[in-house]
Formats: structure tokens, C-alpha cells, sequence
């Protein structure tokens, strides 16, 4: 296995915003997003006395970074499940609350190097792109079969896609000859479909149909939406969470939650603030924090990241 390929993003940024967290013995902290393990061979070589809960829906991930973190013994402990699952994974360990939770959101390294999974635009392969292969609709078959206005929508709202009735166009025109199953074909299609001015800003021009794809085919935002409030709830007090996200829709998402837990509910004009009303959350960011450019110059997928993180500070009030 190539592990030089997997290049942790802002890996001394999370491991120091979770630290604080993790000193303590006996600490659990969840890597919702496993991957290759990059990040969570780092956190388990930097905190000796925590315990690890990682999660990855994809089944090849799991075998490659059960190899990679094999030497940490059982304080590592591996979950093939979503990471909105989070809560089920927790009772079924019998891990009442945790202490840390990292997410690394997006494509891992291995889904966007391993040709046949049909992530990358940059070569041919089969247009899959399910992280799960066990499970759920393909690429393919979004293209093949949805409406032409759910494509549209889907274009716009999670590739912030500007053409993407000309693209749609072109796809719907095109399948009725011919379905699509590979990615050149498609990556093809995109550039023939775009006028000469959008062609010419943004690197590749298939790269925000093939990011809405993959957003669509692996249900990515409606599972974040669940995951991050979750997450949230999972901490114990003085428990902290660092999210790294790559394009504006996710770090939107994430703020958001960030946002409303820092926040006070109490109806506006109490001269004392009530327990329950007082906020759960304290930014450990402010706005979100970006890689280095030393970071970006070594490795480019570092570029589009944003991390955000918040320290649970106070219980549920019910």
C-alpha cells in the first residue's frame, strides 16, 4: 500500500485545536472519517493514553488503514458506518460521550487515486463513485435516469455549477443515443458544452459536475446535516470537535451548527441569563482556519480546506 500518496491536511492545525481534549487519560476520540488513517495514526502516536473509535463507509479504506494502524493494538477500534451513525456506533461500544471528533470531509486520497472508482476527472474509468460500493445508486445512473430539471438543480445547488442547463442539455441529448457509463466520455461532453469564456478560469472544466455528482450519489450534505449536530452532542464538556471541509457548501453547514451552539437562546432583555439558555459551544476559530501556503506548494488537495472547531463548554439543558 502506498501511504506516501496520503498526505494528512492540516494535520498540526487539528491535532492542536483537539490537544486540549485528548491529554486526559482515558480519552476517546472519533475519527468520522477514517480514510487511510493518516490523521488517526497521528492523533493516537501524539495522545499515547487515548482510545480511537474510527468510522469509514468504504470497506477498502477500512482494510488499508486496519494495516497502517495495526501496531496501536486495541486502542484502536475500526467501523465499517456513515458517519451520521455516529450515535448507534457510540451505544453499540458502550461509549456514553467522547472526547474529541475529527472530520476530514471529501474524497480520501485512496477514492481519488484508485482509477476505477471514477472519482477523478483526470482519467477514464467507470462512473461510479459511491464510497460504499456495497450500497446505493452510481454516477451512471444518476446521469441515465434522473429528470433533466433534478439534474439541473443538483449541478447548481452542489457544484455551484453556472452552465448547468448547457451541460444538462448536452447530457440528456447525449444518453438518449448512448448511456453514459465512463468518465471521459462525460469529461468530453463538459468541455464540447461550455462556452470559450468558461473554459478558461478554474482548472478543469468537468470539475464541479463531477463534485455535485459524487455530493448527490453518496447523499454527502443531508449526512453532514445529521452528523455534525450529533457529533456535537456527543461531546462531554471540555470536549472538542474539528471539522475540515473543501468547498462552501459543507463549511457553510458546519458554521452554521458552530454558530447556533455558540450562541444564547434566551428571548432578548433578560437582565440574568438562565442555564438553559446560555450557550453549549466556544469557537476555538475564528472564522475558519486555512493550510499554509508551504502546506498548498507540497500538497495541492490542501488548497480548498477550511477548518473549524468548537469546545463543548456546558450540558443540554432540558
Amino acid at each position: 500500500m502506498s501511504q506516501s500518496r496520503h498526505v494528512p491536511v492540516m494535520l498540526r492545525q487539528c491535532l492542536d485545536m483537539l490537544a486540549p481534549a485528548l491529554d486526559e487519560p482515558g480519552a476517546v476520540v472519533v475519527d468520522c472519517t477514517l480514510g487511510l488513517g493518516g490523521h488517526s495514526e497521528a492523533l493516537l502516536t501524539r495522545f499515547p493514553e487515548a482510545r480511537l473509535i474510527g468510522l469509514d463507509r468504504d470497506k477498502e479504506a477500512l482494510r488499508l488503514s486496519g494495516e497502517r494502524l495495526a501496531p496501536f493494538g486495541d486502542r484502536a477500534t475500526l467501523v465499517h458506518a456513515v458517519y451520521d451513525e455516529l450515535p448507534d456506533v457510540l451505544a453499540r461500544l458502550g461509549v456514553p460521550r467522547v472526547q474529541g471528533v475529527l472530520f476530514d470531509l471529501g474524497v480520501s486520497s485512496m477514492q481519488l487515486d484508485e482509477a476505477d472508482r471514477g472519482f477523478a476527472y483526470a482519467q477514464d474509468a467507470p462512473l461510479d463513485m459511491r464510497m460504499d460500493q456495497t450500497t446505493g445508486i452510481s454516477a451512471a445512473e444518476v446521469l441515465n435516469t434522473y429528470p433533466a430539471g433534478d439534474l439541473v438543480r443538483i449541478l447548481r445547488t452542489y457544484g455551484e455549477e453556472k452552465q448547468a442547463k448547457r451541460i444538462v442539455s448536452a447530457i440528456v441529448r447525449e444518453r438518449e443515443k448512448e448511456p453514459f457509463t465512463n468518465s471521459a466520455r462525460l469529461v468530453e461532453l463538459i468541455r464540447d458544452a461550455l462556452p470559450q469564456a468558461a473554459k478558461r478560469t478554474g482548472g478543469n472544466p468537468a470539475k464541479r459536475t463531477f463534485q455535485a455528482l459524487r455530493i448527490e450519489v453518496n447523499g454527502e450534505l443531508a449526512v453532514l446535516e445529521r452528523a455534525i449536530p450529533a457529533a456535537v452532542k456527543a461531546l462531554s464538556v471540555g470536549g472538542r470537535i474539528a471539522v475540515l471541509s473543501y468547498h462552501s457548501l459543507e463549511d457553510r453547514l458546519v458554521k452554521q451548527v458552530f454558530a447556533a451552539g455558540a450562541a444564547s437562546t434566551a428571548p432578548p432583555g433578560l437582565p440574568v441569563v438562565p442555564e438553559r439558555y446560555q450557550p453549549r459551544l466556544k469557537l476555538l476559530t475564528r472564522g475558519a482556519e486555512l493550510p499554509t501556503e508551504e502546506e498548498i506548494a507540497e500538497n495541492r488537495r490542501a488548497a480548498p480546506a477550511r477548518l473549524r472547531g468548537a469546545e463543548r463548554v456546558r450540558e443540554d439543558v432540558q
